[in-house]
């Protein structure tokens, strides 16, 4: 019984994490970006995913969804959706470009307004 229920949680999240990876490669197609390289889309997909995030996580608890229904979300949609290797791989990129001050502010915006943004939505969710 609780190998097929570990099963169940992996085609879950597997399905969540399909979602997540396709409305992240749709949002890329979207025609936006800075013309010095910096990498708006995934700086605003990953601020978008800890605000859905945060999101989940206050109103899982506060209203017991159902545990399956917010691994599915949480996992799978939003670990699909966002992607740190990718902010680590443009990061490297502005550095190695020698844009240096592109890369700490990107940096310490994805870092700061990530957090700001789950804090923002547990302190109004709250």
């Amino acid at each position: 019984m609780e190998r097929e229920i570990h099963m169940i949680k992996c085609l879950c999240v597997g399905l969540g994490g399909a979602v997540g990876a396709m409305l992240r490669y749709l949002i890329g197609l979207v025609p936006v970006g800075a013309s010095n390289g910096f990498p708006v889309k995934t700086l605003l997909i990953n601020i978008l995913g800890a605000f859905v995030i945060g999101v989940l996580a206050v109103l899982g608890e506060k209203h017991s969804l159902p545990p399956l229904l917010v691994l599915t979300l949480k996992t799978g949609v939003c670990g699909g959706f966002t992607t740190f290797s990718t902010f680590a791989l443009e990061t490297s990129q502005l550095f190695q470009n020698g844009s240096y001050g592109l890369g700490i502010g990107y940096v310490c915006a994805s870092v700061i307004l990530s957090i700001a943004a789950v804090q923002f939505v547990c302190l109004w969710l709250s």
